[in-house]
């Protein structure tokens, strides 16, 4: 179960991926942590700078399948054709919403519909 409360103290820390000061994958890690999910890498060091996060993602699909919106689930957000955020899939009482980690607001989490209206494209992996 995605505990919301826990994510009030999470700091966005470029390239962060130990709780509490984390970044969108770092946060991604984390609530699979919580939920129980496979662990995936840690992805050291790696940022969308350089489009980095882009390369890692596409590298990393390979081992995943492509999905529809369900708990868990990464939620790749694209630029153009350029994965530039990363958010996980979440339920909370009985609906899907999406967690992601910003510089400004750190973790917020929002209905599947409104995560969709910030970005081009949005693909979902598990």
């Amino acid at each position: 179960m995605f505990n919301q409360e826990k994510y009030l103290s999470a700091v966005w820390h470029k390239g962060g991926r130990v709780f509490p000061e984390i970044d969108c994958y770092g946060l991604v890690t984390e609530v699979r942590r919580d939920l129980n999910l496979a662990e995936w890498p840690e992805f050291s060091g790696v940022t969308k700078d350089g489009d980095g996060l882009d390369r890692s993602a596409k590298a990393f699909n390979k081992r995943l399948q492509k999905c529809e919106p369900t708990q868990g689930a990464i939620a790749e957000c694209f630029t153009g054709s350029i994965v530039t955020h990363l958010g996980v899939v979440v339920e909370i009482s009985g609906q899907l919403y999406v967690a992601e980690c910003n510089p400004k607001s750190n973790v917020s989490v929002m209905p599947l519909s409104r995560f969709f209206r910030r970005f081009v494209k949005v693909e979902f992996w598990k």
